[in-house]
């Protein structure tokens, strides 16, 4: 009778003991996989494409905007070179079609100085000084309207640009610390940097609702958006 008894015990001690190790098994498993969830979750958002920090992005929250549409459907992105005849040409198209989709369309401007315009970065890093005074779009209107004051020259227009701060009556000291400033230079450059990320190879390059688009004419232009606008 005690051999049994004291069996029955021994078996209830070994019973316990392997509910106790279950118990902790099933605790470290439940560990391991919360932190594996959570590692990997981190993980994709750290690298979402096009979303993270240090991914190439189309809109950032710095990005000019020349308008904003309130319902945000439709957005049109520019990358742009001041140097660069051909976005001299498409300058007064993309005023028109301001005007015409004004309240529907969001414009949005972003640089992509090309390296072999000489004074290309140096009038980027003017518009962008002159933004630092809420003057973005002043300064990108006259770099268009002036181009061929300064355009496919071998010397700096570094004269001429500040000549531009004086005409919108900025502090001229200010500008001219925000254009030597290398911060200014690196916000050019990142956005040059997203749109050869994004597949920019020359300019303008547009982009409607993310999409690159070549239109050819104000028509074609006009069909684009106004088939993105009604789908």
């Amino acid at each position: 009778m005690k051999q049994s008894r004291h069996d029955k015990i021994a078996a209830m001690r070994a019973e316990q003991q392997q509910r106790a190790a279950r118990k902790r098994n099933l605790t470290l498993t439940t560990t391991v996989i919360g932190v594996f969830v959570i590692v990997l979750a981190a993980f994709f958002l750290i690298n979402r494409p096009g979303e993270g920090p240090s991914g190439p992005q189309l809109v950032r929250a710095d990005s000019h905007r020349l308008q904003t549409a309130a319902d945000g459907k439709v957005t049109l992105v520019e990358f742009l070179d001041f140097e660069c005849e051909g976005c001299r040409a498409y300058f007064p198209v993309v005023e028109e079609l301001r005007k015409e989709y004004a309240g529907k369309v969001t414009f949005i401007a972003r640089y992509f100085p090309i390296s072999s315009h000489y004074n290309a970065e140096r009038a980027a890093r003017a518009v962008e000084a002159a933004a630092r005074q809420g003057q973005f779009e002043g300064m990108y209107k006259l770099m268009y309207e002036r181009q061929t004051d300064w355009a496919e020259q071998r010397v700096p227009a570094d004269h001429v640009f500040r000549g531009y701060a004086e005409q919108l009556k900025l502090d001229v000291a200010a500008w001219d610390r925000a254009y030597q400033d290398p911060a200014t230079l690196a916000r050019v450059k990142q956005d040059a940097d997203d749109g050869l990320a994004l597949g920019v190879e020359g300019t303008p390059t547009f982009f409607l609702n993310g999409q690159k688009i070549q239109p050819r004419s104000a028509e074609e232009f006009k069909a684009a958006i106004d088939a993105a606008l009604n789908a």
